[in-house]
């Protein structure tokens, strides 16, 4: 990654798997609907077979995000593990065809590329249950370190912390990009994520390592344990010299710190066919704002473009290009 980058975007790279179910088949099945489950292979395989006609697309949450600032028109860079394997070969090409900078060797031996099994039910919500695999092969020796110091911002996902080498690769990443004066950014990526590791995430905040935290309602009620909104949103604000970005769905957004609160509207959209990714995508709309130094307005506005788009189809990464529809909008010049 010889280019200096506008983001670069450090997690899972996965497979996803959607089917269309009904809310019984998640009962059924002892799945949590909305939620986010590990699983081993086996249980994976399990689940597959439960699965009705399936849509193949290459995900894994930061991976998505990138693929939407390469979109949007910015220069956007990966680091994931994949397995040299067919899902592995999939992954590489897909990423890459969405204009985004990925360098990192796949594995030649051990676990399989990861593969998330994704239902998704009749209001678009979407029970994903993820096979980590390969992606537990990452590590600090994936890092690196002049990209991380180039890029404006370097972006990554909460569900790193569950593989321990994935965890050790961000702390380096982290180190990197704030000793050359950098932005990180964190997404707590799921409520369940949240409860496992709360407190680490709390200290990455505290200890300055974070610059800008991304979360949804459910995981900034599950980081400050707490069922209020208003309360919920104090506590971030409180948190020294960070910029919080937490996504309310149809409401829109709000973007909060020590200077103030700003809500931002949500984008119309004509119908909700899947909501997988639709944070990845806000996400993506929000840091091209940030890094290209739009008003925090703008880049919220730009989120929620990106989060319609994505929520109109099947799979979690964009169908038209963005930087055309942001232009469409007076968003983008």
């Amino acid at each position: 990654m010889s280019a200096s980058l506008d983001v670069l975007g450090i997690g899972n790279a996965i497979v996803d798997t959607l089917s269309r179910a009904e809310d019984d088949l998640l009962v059924a099945a002892g799945l949590v609907k909305g939620s986010m489950a590990l699983v081993d292979e086996a249980s994976a395989d399990r689940l597959y077979e439960l699965m009705g006609p399936t849509t193949v697309i290459s995900g894994g949450s930061a991976a998505n995000t990138m693929a939407g600032v390469a979109s949007l028109g910015a220069l956007a860079g990966f680091v994931g593990k994949v397995k040299a394997d067919a899902a592995g070969r999939e992954f590489i090409h897909d990423i890459r065809q969405a204009g985004v900078i990925f360098d990192t060797p796949p594995a030649l031996d051990g676990a399989a590329t990861a593969r998330c099994l994704i239902f998704v039910t009749p209001d678009g919500q979407r029970t994903m249950n993820t096979f980590l695999g390969a992606c537990q092969a990452l590590g600090p020796s994936d890092i690196d370190e002049a990209a991380v110091a180039g890029a404006k911002i370097l972006y990554m996902e909460g569900y790193l912390w569950d593989p321990p080498g994935a965890k050790e690769a961000f702390l380096r990443a982290a180190k990197v990009s704030r000793a050359n004066g950098r932005k990180v950014a964190l997404t707590l990526s799921d409520s369940f994520c949240v409860g496992r590791y709360r407190g680490e995430f709390l200290s990455l905040i505290r200890d300055g390592v974070i610059d800008i935290l991304f979360a949804n309602e459910s995981e900034l009620h599950a980081l400050y344990e707490t069922a209020d909104f208003d309360t919920a949103i104090a506590a971030l604000r409180a948190e020294k010299s960070l910029l919080g970005v937490v996504t309310r769905s149809e409401k829109g957004c709000v973007v909060a710190s020590a200077d103030g609160v700003i809500a931002a509207p949500a984008f119309p959209v004509a119908e909700v066919v899947d909501t997988t990714g639709a944070g990845d995508l806000f996400a993506a709309g929000f840091l091209t704002g940030y890094a290209r130094g739009l008003p925090h307005e703008k880049s919220a506005a730009l989120g929620a473009l990106a989060a319609a788009e994505i929520i109109s189809h099947v799979g979690a990464r964009p169908l038209k290009n963005l930087q055309q529809l942001a232009r469409d909008n007076g968003l983008l010049a």
